[in-house]
């Protein structure tokens, strides 16, 4: 009787083994992300401007309500377990991108990045975390936004990737612009981040091999 139930213990073990989700059981505390602590502290900052009826420099209050609903959409993602965001390219040539480090550790958060580059009609492949995307100060760019008419800027800036997010680049056919849809997009200053920032033209990542893991087909 004693070996009976010794082996039913050992199959009922083995079996919550097999069945239990390793992904929840292996999942890293969100808490501890620093881009999950940036969003956090946005959309507090943001739901108490709302609270108070303040004001936001560049916001109307029809925008601040857009803008709560985007951030609690992406704080959303990171909390259903989608802690990664993913780059189209479609303009023609290969662009610079920034992902995970190479000896990085799955369960492991970290504020910098290494630098990939990204071939003309590729995409990141899903759960490899494209976190940001270089534009080399001889670009001219144009940021959309449904609200607002689009951003046009030079580059020597990082296209910020939210998690939970596509950001795709294109390039108009009449102007040669870069466009990407800003929803949830961060636009910074070169000097803004801890990357590395290649400082070299668009015609040199042109001249890149393209190094990023894509979707395949």
């Amino acid at each position: 009787m004693k070996r009976f139930k010794y082996f039913l213990l050992t199959v009922i073990l083995f079996a919550s083994l097999i069945f239990a989700p390793p992904a929840l059981a292996d999942r890293p505390k969100i808490s501890k992300n620093p881009d999950y602590i940036t969003l956090t502290k946005e959309l507090e900052q943001f739901r108490s401007v709302k609270a108070t009826q303040g004001q936001l420099e560049g916001y109307t209050p029809e925008q601040i309500d857009q803008k709560i609903n985007e951030l609690k959409l992406q704080k959303y993602a990171f909390e259903s377990g989608i802690d990664w965001g993913q780059c189209t390219n479609q303009t023609g040539q290969t662009i610079a991108i920034y992902g995970p480090e190479a000896n990085l550790d799955e369960d492991e958060y970290s504020e910098s990045a290494a630098l990939y580059f990204l071939a003309d009609g590729a995409t990141t492949k899903d759960r490899w975390n494209c976190k940001g995307i270089y534009l080399p100060a001889d670009v001219n760019a144009v940021a959309l936004n449904p609200d607002r008419p689009g951003q046009e800027f030079i580059g020597d800036v990082v296209l910020k990737v939210p998690n939970g997010t596509n950001l795709v680049l294109k390039t108009n056919p009449d102007t040669g612009a870069i466009e990407f849809n800003q929803v949830g997009a961060t636009i910074l200053k070169a000097s803004d981040v801890n990357w590395f920032i290649p400082k070299v033209s668009q015609t040199i990542v042109e001249a890149h091999v393209a190094t990023a893991p894509t979707k395949k087909g």
